[in-house]
């Protein structure tokens, strides 16, 4: 029996909870650590004590003991961290339930917290990095030199082998960024709340690296989010319907790169997520026809249409037509990120997109999916990344 089939249906995500998400928060990363892990013990009705697990991404800030003593939680029994940037969203879940499913923890906390806008910039990229010899810096000197030093040019090249394998175009970019941004515009969490787009505005938007526009990246955010993670019977006692997490999974593929997987025979696709994606369909026994709602990571817009194809919903370069005509809006075949996703509610490293999730199940959406029985979220793409699937307790 694989490890997935093993924490299948045992454990759930009971709490979740968040800062606002901002530009410019006026406090430490620290405090949005903590406010969101206290906010998520209140969701759920755990107090800190109950707490035994913490797991967060290596890039976070934040060190588990910090935010513990800070917020009463006492002993630890199990913490961990997931490398490889937004790919580690769902992943944290991955670590979570396993120390939850193995009793290494009873309680674990996952966490995301940042000041990305007012602090230091992730769109930046990578030209103040030190010279340090380290094997990732390494890796820059391939690509640096002629001129791919953010995340923007470095997804611009699978954009431009993708368009022409497939005969995608801008617009067909763009319509995942009309369907965010029309989601994020009723949503009162989002930053871009009341602020829907047109097609015409993405397509009036600026380059950024073409073939993407301004209107194709996410925001730069400052926030928090944490979700709580126990077992089924347990988190059927608390305050809130279980989001019981029905499989998890992580994935790094053959000759894979940190965003810079160039030197594939494909890379008009995501073969790690494809693996992610087969780990969670042969583990679970569920289908594609069987998610109701996706929270798919929109760090940059083309690479929703490849991770909607990567998981099985529709063939190689047929993304393009599974998102016309509103397919991906509510009232659509699978509408995603009905919380306006990282294009439109914030950037928290995936993680808002996962608690997005857990509303779907709860049904206490803003954007609420009617009979919701199963929702995907899924994690970074061009990295080591990951996917969870939660459902309804059964």
């Amino acid at each position: 029996m694989s490890e997935s089939n093993l924490l299948n249906d045992r454990t759930a995500i009971a709490g979740i909870g968040a800062t606002e998400f901002s530009k410019e928060s006026g406090r430490t990363e620290l405090q949005l650590a903590c406010e969101s892990v206290v906010n998520a013990l209140d969701d759920c009705g755990l107090a800190p004590s109950d707490v035994d697990g913490m797991v967060t991404f290596t890039m976070d800030n934040n060190p588990e003991i910090e935010i513990a003593r800070s917020v009463g939680i006492g002993e630890l029994s199990y913490f961990a961290r997931v490398p490889h940037g937004g790919g580690a969203c769902c992943g944290t879940i991955h670590q979570a339930a396993m120390a939850v499913a193995t009793g290494a923890a009873d309680v674990v906390v996952a966490y995301r917290a940042f000041n990305e806008r007012s602090g230091r910039r992730y769109g930046s990229g990578v030209q103040d990095r030190s010279t340090i010899p380290t094997t990732e810096n390494a890796q820059y000197q391939w690509y640096s030199p002629f001129g791919l030093l953010t995340p923007a040019s470095w997804v611009a090249m699978y954009a431009q082998r993708y368009m022409h394998e497939y005969g995608v175009t801008t617009e067909d970019f763009g319509r995942v960024a009309v369907a965010d941004r029309k989601h994020a515009a009723t949503n009162p969490n989002a930053f871009f709340y009341g602020k829907p787009i047109t097609l015409e505005d993405h397509q009036a938007s600026r380059w950024i690296v073409e073939p993407l526009r301004l209107l194709d990246c996410c925001q730069e955010s400052d926030g928090g989010q944490a979700l709580i993670v126990t077992s089924v019977e347990r988190a059927r006692d608390l305050k809130q319907k279980p989001a019981v997490i029905r499989a998890v999974g992580q994935g790094a593929e053959d000759d894979q790169e940190s965003m810079t997987s160039f030197y594939r025979p494909q890379i008009a696709c995501l073969p790690e997520m494809e693996l992610v994606a087969r780990q969670l369909w042969n583990s679970s026994g569920l289908t594609p026809d069987d998610i109701q709602t996706a929270v798919i990571y929109d760090a940059f817009s083309m690479f929703v249409l490849v991770a909607i194809e990567a998981h099985g919903f529709c063939g190689p370069g047929e993304a393009k037509d599974f998102i016309r005509d509103g397919n991906i809006e509510m009232g659509g075949g699978l509408p995603v990120n009905t919380h306006g996703g990282q294009l439109g509610e914030a950037y928290i490293h995936g993680m808002n997109g996962i608690a997005e999730a857990v509303r779907q199940v709860r049904g206490t959406a803003v954007n609420q999916v009617s009979n919701v029985q199963n929702v995907l979220a899924t994690a970074g793409t061009g990295v080591p990344t990951s996917s969870v699937i939660v459902g309804v307790d059964r």
